[in-house]
């Protein structure tokens, strides 16, 4: 620094010099100025730097040398093939991955140790206690949150370096996975299974119950299937007749046994060789022959509203004919019982 200080000062002196020479061509001075300006060149600048230096005291400037922090040496080791335990015992996953470590200041009582070894463990310590809380079948999941978990820095137990790992593959064994995936199909076909056997359960629960409970409520139910075809119906009688005492493992009824028999004597059959046809029963014929067969006899006012509701819907079907055949035998034969 002095020196520099130096250098400036002659420097100045050096252009003062020249300035002044310049000036006193110009204004030709006379021959004494010029040798009272070269002791006052000379004297001057002494004399400032001596009272500088005496402002300045004695007190030395230190400059230290700003030197940048040393970079961190960080190394690392690979992790491979190990086991880690899963949430259900005896499915391990296998970890594998590059565990990196930087050493931190210690001090120089500290034992000597083996920064890879104690890296590693620090690493899987970390990483079981994630899979051991995993199923198994998530080990692409579970790759993914290890990823997140160590990905930075941490330190170990005992504070001597901090870890972190990188490149993480987390898989199962082949057949573990066969096994994982053979269970899933097994759960899955049991699953389907059960709302099949469910379904037939409330099918038959429905059957039985409520649709084969007694023969009335069968012939409801088969109105309904085929309420454009009441002569189908009546003609199938017999036939439900039949599956309701089976269903209920029952006899027919002694009410319903002319429905199973051949047609009753009185009953109009055309001769063998007769030249004119039986005649052909008609839907209002039948309809009496179902009311007998749920026990609504003649008199019976049901027969009447029955009758008017098979009417209705024949209506809505455009055979107007057959539904006031219907009206015209059962209104009168209620006229008549009353």
């Amino acid at each position: 620094m002095t020196t520099a200080r130096k250098t400036t000062t002659v420097f100045l002196t050096i252009l003062c010099a020249l300035l002044l020479a310049i000036v006193g061509l110009t204004q030709r001075w006379p021959a004494w100025t010029w040798a009272t300006l070269a002791v006052l060149l000379v004297v001057l600048p002494a004399a400032a730097m001596k009272i500088a230096a005496a402002r300045r005291g004695p007190v030395p400037v230190v400059f230290e040398e700003q030197l940048t922090a040393p970079p961190v040496e960080r190394t690392d080791c690979q992790v491979s093939q190990v086991a880690l335990p899963s949430l259900r015992e005896d499915y391990d996953f296998v970890f594998s991955a590059t565990v990196r470590w930087y050493l931190v200041e210690s001090p120089g009582s500290a034992p000597v140790l083996n920064p890879s070894g104690l890296a590693a463990e620090t690493v899987l310590n970390r990483a079981r206690a994630l899979t051991e809380k995993r199923e198994p079948g998530q080990a692409s999941l579970v790759q993914h949150e290890l990823g997140g978990l160590l990905s930075r820095m941490f330190p170990d137990p005992t504070g001597q370096l901090q870890a972190m790992a990188e490149n993480i593959s987390l898989t199962l064994l082949p057949q573990d996975q066969e096994r994982l995936d053979r269970l899933a199909k097994v759960r899955k076909d049991k699953a389907v299974w059960e709302h099949q056997r469910t379904y037939e359960q409330s099918r038959r629960q429905y059957l039985g119950e409520d649709v084969l409970k007694d023969t009335g409520s069968a012939v409801v139910w088969w109105l309904a299937k085929n309420d454009e075809h009441v002569e189908k119906t009546v003609a199938d009688l017999g036939l439900l007749a039949r599956l309701t005492s089976a269903a209920n493992d029952s006899d027919v009824p002694a009410r319903l046994q002319d429905l199973l028999s051949p047609p009753r004597p009185d009953e109009p059959i055309a001769p063998e060789h007769s030249e004119e046809p039986a005649r052909q029963r008609s839907a209002a014929d039948h309809v009496s022959d179902l009311f007998d067969a749920m026990g609504f006899t003649d008199g019976d006012p049901r027969r009447e509203m029955l009758a008017a509701q098979f009417a209705h819907i024949i209506k809505e079907q455009n055979r107007y004919e057959t539904a006031e055949e219907l009206l015209r035998r059962f209104a009168s034969a209620g006229d008549d019982a009353v």
